[in-house]
């Protein structure tokens, strides 16, 4: 069990956690630390239910911020064990608490930390302790941490654009879809119906949307039960390696949307590559894990079949230029970098270049992908207004 402490130190008043058996190992361990215990409560576990679930799960900022005060202390001289006491006085979230002592117990206990952090594989993935394992063993763990950190927070950064990118369109489209479904399905048939009455002849749009508002009306519940459905199932194609395959080619190749998840995808895998290849790593091994890594399965075969390429022999830049996914400057760069023995420099010069063309791309999408929301708007809500307007008009003539 968890309690929550304050306590007075050095005239100082300081606020922890700790995982103790009673309220009295809390106040013996305070004690043993020159410490005395002002306030002990304890946490209750799982408190808060799916609200504890939802805003208690640890999540990517998390590590982030995690991986980058670690650096940072290590920078400044204080070993692994200081700054996971620094660490765990500074958490606020119960799940992350949990990590970071679990954590801090195998390194105690003479483990290291790369060993401790394989056992967080939904948190920590195989490049992060594929890093610290390099950092451990080449005495550079602290210069790694903060290459990684770094990476990780571009990564952050980017999804943030991306998300920001998205969430009003999303939003947009969603309302849209609820609104003419309201609309066809409860409010359009009694509309129909005064027309029918009074025997108004119904233009081509009008007579689509009875039809199409007679369905909804009458099957609307198998309508909604089939759209659920058709998500699960196209959900559970989209995991098989298949179907995956199938939906990143498409989305490569959409016009606005495609170059922004080749530039992106392109981006972490030349920096990942140069920290790895900079970090002591073996060019196979590093292959590897950015096929681990990768979230692309186009790009994720490509890797694969380079990695197959350089086994056998074959240089790094000549197996790139055997895949068409990846552009010829990305060849000419690796193969240059291969030639002076400066891959990990040339591969990060060119990451960059990618991220800038990734901006460009975002850029490029928040520009057109509004637009074309309104005029898909434009029309939706014009054909309803026609079918439904066109026919009061009508009617309104013939009493004339």
């Amino acid at each position: 069990m968890y309690f929550r402490y304050r306590a007075l130190k050095q005239n100082k008043i300081i606020n922890g956690r700790l995982d103790a058996n009673s309220e009295t190992d809390v106040i013996d361990y305070l004690k043993n630390n020159n410490c005395l215990p002002i306030e002990i409560k304890k946490v209750e576990a799982g408190s808060g239910g799916f609200l504890n679930f939802i805003f208690d799960r640890v999540s990517f900022t998390d590590i982030v911020d995690l991986t980058r005060q670690l650096a940072i202390m290590l920078n400044a001289g204080l070993t692994l064990i200081d700054s996971f006491d620094i660490i765990k006085k500074q958490v606020t979230k119960n799940s992350l608490y949990r990590i970071v002592e679990d954590i801090d117990k195998e390194i105690r206990g003479g483990n290291s930390l790369s060993s401790a952090l394989m056992k967080y594989p939904q948190h920590f993935s195989s490049l992060y302790v594929s890093l610290v394992k390099a950092g451990e063993s080449s005495g550079k763990l602290s210069d790694i941490l903060l290459k990684l950190a770094e990476n990780l927070e571009k990564q952050r950064e980017f999804q943030g654009k991306i998300k920001g990118a998205l969430i009003y369109p999303i939003i947009i489209i969603i309302a849209m879809v609820s609104v003419m479904f309201i609309m066809v399905t409860f409010v359009i048939p009694k509309l129909l119906n005064l027309y029918k009455e009074f025997g108004v002849t119904l233009p081509l749009s009008t007579q689509i949307l009875i039809v199409i508002s007679n369905f909804s009306s009458k099957f609307w519940p198998f309508i909604i039960l089939a759209t659920i459905g058709g998500i699960f199932i196209i959900r559970s194609y989209l995991k098989t390696h298949q179907g995956k395959k199938a939906w990143d080619s498409f989305t490569l190749k959409i016009p606005i949307i495609g170059p922004v998840i080749k530039m992106s995808t392109l981006v972490d895998s030349t920096r990942t590559l140069s920290i790895l290849v900079g970090s002591g790593v073996s060019i196979l091994d590093a292959l590897s894990i950015i096929i681990e890594t990768s979230s692309n399965v186009v790009y994720q075969d490509s890797f694969k079949n380079i990695y197959k390429q350089v086994e056998k022999g074959v240089s790094l830049g000549t197996a790139m230029e055997q895949e068409e996914v990846f552009p010829p400057i990305l060849v000419q760069m690796t193969t240059v970098g291969e030639q002076t023995g400066h891959l990990d420099d040339t591969l990060l010069r060119i990451s960059r270049y990618f991220e800038m063309e990734s901006e460009l791309a975002v850029k490029a999408l928040t520009t057109m992908i509004e637009p074309l929301i309104l005029v898909i708007l434009g029309f939706g809500v014009g054909f309803l207004v026609l079918s439904v307007i066109t026919p009061i008009y009508n009617l309104t003539s013939s009493i004339k």
